[in-house]
């Protein structure tokens, strides 16, 4: 019995040191002034105050929300549609096709990053730039446009993430029993309706996964607008972990760092329910009146 817990007592050494302890202290160090080397003062809640004050904050609170909705809810979408497209059986080649949509997730968020910078250059002559001159369009300087920023950065996100959840959405797919959908089309359901009233809702259990994924890793977008607009970012992209991030290691204000990381440990936990609450109605046959 005590070897058993031997065997597994590194881990939870581990997390303890690197995990449990930095959690614990963040909490306690956001009602504290400290610039990570002199005397922590205890000032209560005004680190709160002082982030709920500061305009930068709020930039990044909706920054975040505005990236995330539109990085991550058409990522879900089209996930779900790739995935029925690679389940059927018209479709050939499905391991290539796969690796393919899979690959974006395995790539470095680095290279990721610094490929976007390119396509979305600032230069007349890069890649966007050049297509929306065809129609016209002025050259845009994406890394400090109010909307090319966010635009680019959800383009990062949408693109790395939507194959991970379409593999997640075709290992459910697959295993739905292929009898539901042949009593389907023997009773005329088109294939919206197969969709929508047995692939969803047979889904459910792999779309609250993702949606729950989905929308912590949007809450905790940093890399990509880190890389693309520069280190520490601009207003334009700037994020909540950025925020958090510049608090910390360029102002060295720790206290607001930390009460920064509880603020959104708090939104993480509102809107992951709240998301998986609307999920939990897609796919529901509305009950009809007796």
């Amino acid at each position: 019995m005590l070897s058993g817990y031997l065997f597994i007592s590194p881990f939870y050494l581990l997390f303890a040191v690197f995990g449990l302890f930095p959690i614990v202290f963040s909490f306690y160090l956001a009602f504290f002034r400290w610039d990570g080397l002199g005397d922590m003062t205890y000032v209560g809640l005004n680190n709160f105050t002082i982030i709920f004050q500061d305009p930068l904050f709020w930039k990044s609170v909706y920054n975040t929300i505005i990236i995330g909705l539109m990085g991550t809810a058409p990522q879900l979408v089209v996930g779900l549609l790739l995935a029925y497209a690679l389940n059927s059986a018209l479709v050939r080649y499905k391991s290539v096709f796969r690796v393919a949509i899979f690959l974006p997730y395995v790539t470095s968020i680095v290279a990721v990053a610094i490929v976007f910078s390119v396509i979305f250059s600032n230069q007349e002559g890069g890649l966007v730039n050049s297509f929306l001159g065809l129609f016209g369009v002025e050259p845009i300087t994406w890394t400090r446009s109010e909307w090319g920023a966010k635009v680019a950065i959800s383009a990062m996100i949408f693109w790395r993430w939507v194959g991970y959840n379409t593999i997640i959405y075709l290992a459910g797919m697959q295993s739905i029993p292929n009898d539901l959908y042949e009593a389907a089309k023997i009773d005329g359901a088109s294939v919206r309706q197969q969709i929508w009233y047995i692939t969803i809702p047979m889904l459910k259990p792999f779309i609250f996964f993702t949606v729950f994924t989905s929308t912590i890793g949007a809450l905790q977008v940093f890399a990509e607008p880190q890389i693309f607009q520069g280190r520490g970012g601009r207003e334009e992209g700037i994020t909540i972990v950025l925020y958090l991030y510049r608090e910390a290691f360029a102002s060295n204000y720790f206290g607001t760092a930390s009460a920064t990381a509880i603020v959104l440990f708090l939104m993480i936990i509102v809107l992951a329910v709240t998301n998986l609450f609307l999920a939990n109605r897609i796919g529901r046959t509305p009950r009809r009146g007796t």
